[in-house]
């Protein structure tokens, strides 16, 4: 087979996993990141722009999933490459979205005092 569809693939897993925090947060009425915010990447948009956002990214992951050569989760590659571009984004997204909310370097709460 030819690899335009494992590339096409890999960015729908891409596209999927950066739907799913806007999808989220929007739904749950919260402001977040997204590329309309200003400063870009910094600032917050509302939850409409996030749902809006998010949706924007499921239906590109649907039509290069999907639409894009003949995708099946049967097939070993196939799933490997859609996976692959899932963990590489969520792996960026982590980074990126944990430099904004303390996620890269969690602190642990204080432990209890005794009350002594």
């Amino acid at each position: 087979m030819a690899w335009l569809p494992y590339v096409s693939y890999f960015f729908g897993g891409a596209f999927l996993a950066n739907a799913l925090p806007h999808l989220l947060s929007g739904t749950m009425g919260q402001a977040f990141q997204s590329p309309f915010a200003k400063p870009p990447g910094v600032g917050l948009s509302s939850a409409t722009v996030n749902v809006f956002w998010g949706v924007f990214n499921l239906v590109a992951s649907y039509l290069l999933v999907l639409h894009v050569g003949k995708f099946s989760l049967r097939a070993t590659l196939d799933a490997l490459v859609l996976g692959l571009g899932v963990l590489l984004m969520a792996l960026q997204l982590a980074r990126h979205f944990g430099q904004l909310h303390g996620g890269n370097a969690p602190v642990a709460p204080p432990l209890p005092s005794a009350g002594i």
